[in-house]
């Protein structure tokens, strides 16, 4: 196995990791809706999750938790993974959106500092940063 394989293995693993904490989100109050149904499965496309992994992590008995942490750092990269993939089309939608906020909460961010945090991702990612915001990202 080449290192290349070794790296692949381990971002798919994340990715994994990432859809079967938002299926979970997603499958929290029951049964997943229609709309539900179709956020995942845009997601499982972005994450290039198998049908067989998808079959696995839908299954009723498997619930996989939101691995929070008291690291703010470690929340933020696990928040910007999930923007990486989100923005993979240059876009996020209503229901995206909705999902990354139980996601931030899911992950140890208080409500207000989900929003704020959000906030500012879509920002960054969307290309909708202000020049003061762009001078500090840049210099530091």
């Amino acid at each position: 196995m080449s290192f290349a394989d070794l790296y692949t293995s381990g971002e798919h693993r994340r990715n994994l990791a990432h859809f079967a904490a938002l299926a979970t989100l997603a499958s929290i109050d029951g049964e997943i809706s229609s709309e539900e149904k179709i956020l995942l499965d845009r997601f499982a496309s972005k994450l290039d999750i198998t049908k067989a992994e998808y079959e696995e992590v839908l299954r009723k008995e498997n619930k996989y938790p939101i691995d929070s942490t008291p690291d703010s750092e470690k929340r933020l990269e696990r928040l910007y993974d999930l923007f990486k993939i989100v923005y993979s089309d240059h876009e996020i939608d209503g229901e995206e959106r909705i999902l990354i906020k139980k996601y931030a909460i899911g992950l140890g961010f208080t409500d207000e500092k989900a929003d704020k945090v959000i906030e500012r991702s879509i920002a960054i990612f969307g290309g909708k940063i202000d020049f003061e915001d762009y001078l500090y990202l840049v210099k530091h």
